[in-house]
């Protein structure tokens, strides 16, 4: 299986035509993004927004909407770049911070030792480690310094394959929340891309000229967890042949869950605890 962070940015540079498309794209992915942020309550007057920049095409499509919703929004906040360093000897988080300073956007760098902790327990899940020690990183840096949201990169996509791999494996219903207090409620998770699609959101890094960079994971795209994740996503494009609409209607039925009718007796599912004792005897 092909590494997930090294998707290409569409090879070729963009022609003239390509670009014709950019206004189109950019209307659409802003109106869905602009839509998720006012129905979730996303971002407030006076917030102050880390984004976390992995340098993949997902983190700079979000980076680039905010930054020109930031612009046309009736209300003031700031948006700030964050680069989580693993230590991977391929990763190149100075590219990501030229990039920023580029385009005038404060950034910053935090090393976290990954690599090493990755190292010293082959055995375990990979992949688990490192989003745990990012999110911990994520979560100390903002809080020490005074954001109020971090925004993450999750698009549609990840959405619905999450809902596919919970589903399969962890005998759960859920999703990912576009917006999510931390459990220690020192931090708020922000997922403005969340009804946004992945196809578009490449498309989207590309034309804007982002570079792409690979996490430089040795192991990137060969645990367990990925596996299953390419199993959903390429579930979800088979069906999506016979189905066109498939993603959508997915979306809308993550917004229009009905309690009553799942059987999760904590959301209020027809319970008769007048037979506990009578089943107790039969077993």
């Amino acid at each position: 299986m092909s590494s997930p962070c090294a998707l290409p940015s569409l090879g070729l540079p963009p022609t003239d035509e390509d670009r014709a498309g950019l206004p189109k794209l950019e209307k659409r992915l802003l109106r869905r993004a602009g839509e998720a942020i006012q129905a979730y309550n996303l971002i407030e007057e006076g917030d102050r927004i880390l984004v976390g920049l992995s340098g993949g095409k997902d983190s700079w499509a979000l980076l680039e909407i905010l930054t020109t919703l930031q612009k046309r929004a009736p209300i003031n906040f700031e948006v700030h770049g964050v680069t989580v360093d693993p230590g991977f000897p391929r990763f190149e988080p100075d590219r990501i911070a030229e990039e920023c300073e580029r385009r005038g956007v404060p950034h910053f760098v935090l090393g976290a030792p990954i690599d090493a902790l990755v190292r010293a327990q082959p055995e375990s899940t990979p992949c688990i480690i490192c989003s745990r020690l990012r999110r911990g990183v994520l979560y100390t840096y903002a809080k020490t310094q005074g954001f109020t949201k971090i925004a993450l990169g999750h698009h549609l996509d990840d959405l619905l394959e999450t809902l596919l791999l919970n589903l399969f494996f962890n005998g759960r219903l859920a999703a990912m929340p576009l917006r999510l207090q931390s459990d220690d409620g020192a931090n708020v998770v922000i997922r403005p891309l969340g009804t946004c699609d992945e196809a578009d959101l490449q498309r989207y890094a590309w034309l804007k000229g982002y570079p792409i960079v690979p996490c430089g994971c040795p192991l990137c795209g060969a645990s367990a967890l990925e596996s299953r994740r390419a199993q959903a996503k390429e579930l979800i494009a088979t069906l999506q042949g016979s189905i066109p609409q498939i993603k959508s209607s997915m979306l809308h039925a993550l917004q229009n869950v009905q309690p009553t009718h799942l059987l999760d007796l904590g959301l209020g599912a027809a319970s008769a605890s007048g037979w506990d004792e009578g089943v107790q005897r039969l077993g």
